[in-house]
């Protein structure tokens, strides 16, 4: 089993990237595609699914984003590729809320959700999700911080997701890493 893939984006689809890394070109589908641009390098998490026919990889820009997409593809009728498009937005705590709170509406917007799969995400997930309000609240204080060192808040919204750092010090520390590069 795959841990994460370190390669340059060599192709971009409507469903997937391909990474190349020592020579090897892996087709890794993910929820946004566009958020990667070509020949840069990243690091994508990895979740491996085997088949009897198949091997398919699906790629995750942190450990969080991965870790909710292992529980949703747990719940009954939720597959992988149903669950995928449900972390295009990049943000998994409003996913999470959204389960929390049992706002049916709110995941009825995702494709394939219907009433019925929905319902089953709150009723398998409700308060086994890992409640991450101290990081929501860490990354206000890395906004805080990008802003008064003059960063815009449209830059900023797009390093957010990349971090993976716990510690308040450590996320600022890897979001100015971010900005730079």
């Amino acid at each position: 089993m795959y841990d994460y893939i370190i390669g340059k984006v060599t192709d971009v689809e409507a469903n997937y990237v391909t990474i190349e890394n020592g020579n090897i070109g892996y087709l890794i589908y993910v929820a946004n595609p566009y958020t990667y641009t070509l020949d840069t390098e990243y690091k994508i998490y990895i979740y491996e699914q085997v088949r009897e026919d198949e091997l398919t990889l699906y790629g995750f820009i942190n450990k969080k984003e991965r870790e909710l997409f292992l529980q949703l593809i747990n719940v009954k009728g939720l597959g992988c590729k149903m669950a995928l498009p449900m972390l295009t937005s990049g943000n998994t705590e409003e996913i999470i809320s959204a389960i929390e709170s049992e706002n049916i509406s709110y995941l009825k917007k995702f494709p394939k959700i219907g009433d019925k799969v929905a319902r089953q995400i709150i009723l398998d997930l409700k308060g086994k999700l890992v409640s991450t309000e101290v990081v929501v609240q860490d990354y206000e204080e890395v906004k805080e911080t990008l802003k008064a060192l003059g960063y815009k808040a449209s830059d900023i919204e797009k390093v957010l997701p990349k971090i993976t750092s716990k510690e308040t010090k450590e996320q600022i520390k890897e979001a100015l890493k971010l900005m730079i590069s």
